[in-house]
């Protein structure tokens, strides 16, 4: 367990936007290894928006009215301050919350804030899983 399924299902979605959405003049397995780091960056940033566009959609089907997707990033400063038994975790804290209408504009703000998401000690995968459960909201 732990990351793995949510890292899986983010590998899926870059395969698929690798090999039939990005514009190349490669064949398909050509299009797997010739891949530039902006590439990457571009790749991974629509996985992230897919994915959290599916999770606002919360099984309303695929009109999208209302929609909003979340994408939570950490800033310097705390934005929560603890009381009664919450234990403060110096993360949770910090996270700071950005609200998107549009796909979109989700993925071009994830694309700008990538090394958030991919950098060493980046803490990713839980900002995505925290923007995945905001996205979704918490009532489903």
């Amino acid at each position: 367990g732990g990351t793995r399924a949510i890292l899986m299902a983010v590998q899926a979605h870059v395969i698929a936007y690798l090999l039939f959405v990005r514009n190349t003049r490669h064949t398909h397995l050509e299009r797997l290894r010739r891949v530039s780091r902006q590439e990457q960056g571009e790749a991974l940033a629509a996985a992230l928006a897919d994915t959290l566009w599916a999770a606002a959609a919360g099984g309303r089907g695929g009109g999208g009215g209302g929609r909003r997707a979340v994408v939570c990033l950490l800033a310097a400063a705390a934005h929560v301050v603890p009381r009664g038994d919450y234990e403060a975790d110096s993360f949770t804290e910090r996270i700071q919350l950005f609200e998107f209408s549009e796909k979109a504009a989700a993925q071009e703000f994830i694309f700008d804030h990538i090394n958030c998401f991919k950098g060493e000690g980046s803490h990713g995968v839980i900002l995505f899983l925290y923007s995945l459960l905001f996205s979704r909201t918490l009532e489903r």
